[in-house]
């Protein structure tokens, strides 16, 4: 592909970086990404990657856009309240980068559905807020070799990682089972710092960048936590667990499961 004159002008701080070019632009604009949710951490993972040139941005969510929504999930406005999240994630994403073309589902994601939304997109970027979500995403990503860049959020702290199954561990690696129910409160029981999701968010972002380009040290195999309070950013190594039921040698999970009953909770949200 050639850009066109805008493109050369709008991707320039991109193109003049040794380590992204014209041929990273290239491939940033090819990219196929999917988002799970248009919320805390979906808003500013959104706007970044639309600005960064990702040629094709999917968004699933269900939710429509509340007043208490407006604290953290900058995709939003007031006047947006009311209205389908997919809705008004498009409308400013495309008004941000006409390059973009933006896909959305107004669904509920769940096992009847996540296989066949998920086949057509190169990269998965959960952000979600309930367990069922995540290991369901989890699931469906290993089965269909897809690269799962995890991102969670909880009141001053937030963690990243890339679950890149048979390269590195998957979800199930790092948490076999689920906590009990109502040990772990969600962000709308426990509350969360509104700047928070930005900075998470953001770290998600880059880790998208990295995978479709090919740059640098992603996090597979690393779990990248943040604390707000402590300005403090530090890293873990995760291994694969050879016993793992699902990315293990010996795998016994080898279909969707009812993940509402494997994590003992209700649906929730997806987006925080």
């Amino acid at each position: 592909m050639k850009f066109s004159e805008d493109q050369i002008y709008r991707y320039a701080r991109h193109i003049i970086l040794p380590e992204v070019g014209g041929s990273g632009q290239k491939k940033l604009l090819a990219a196929k990404v999917l988002l799970l949710g248009a919320g805390g951490l979906g808003s500013p993972i959104a706007y970044y990657l639309a600005a960064a040139g990702i040629g094709n941005i999917g968004i699933i969510d269900f939710d429509v856009v509340d007043r208490s929504n407006l604290q953290r999930q900058i995709l939003h406005t007031t006047e947006d309240v009311g209205k389908l999240k997919v809705d008004s994630a498009r409308e400013k994403l495309t008004k941000l980068n006409p390059d973009v073309k933006v896909t959305t589902y107004n669904a509920r994601l769940d096992s009847s559905n996540v296989l066949d939304i998920f086949k057509d997109w190169d990269i998965i970027v959960d952000g979600s807020d309930n367990f069922p979500t995540r290991y369901m995403v989890n699931d469906a990503c290993v089965m269909l070799g897809k690269t799962n860049v995890h991102g969670s959020i909880f009141r001053f702290e937030g963690q990243v990682t890339v679950f890149k199954s048979p390269e590195g561990p998957c979800y199930r690696c790092m948490y076999p089972e689920p906590p009990p129910p109502g040990m772990v409160p969600s962000c709308q029981e426990a509350g969360v710092l509104g700047v928070l999701p930005g900075v998470v968010g953001n770290l998600q972002a880059v880790e998208v960048i990295k995978q479709v380009i090919g740059i640098g040290s992603p996090l597979v195999g690393k779990l990248a936590l943040y604390d707000a309070l402590k300005t403090e950013l530090r890293k873990l190594n995760v291994r694969k667990d050879p016993k793992c039921p699902l990315c293990g040698p010996n795998k016994t999970i080898t279909k969707l499961i009812d993940y509402q009953v494997f994590c003992g909770v209700g649906p929730g949200h997806q987006n925080g």
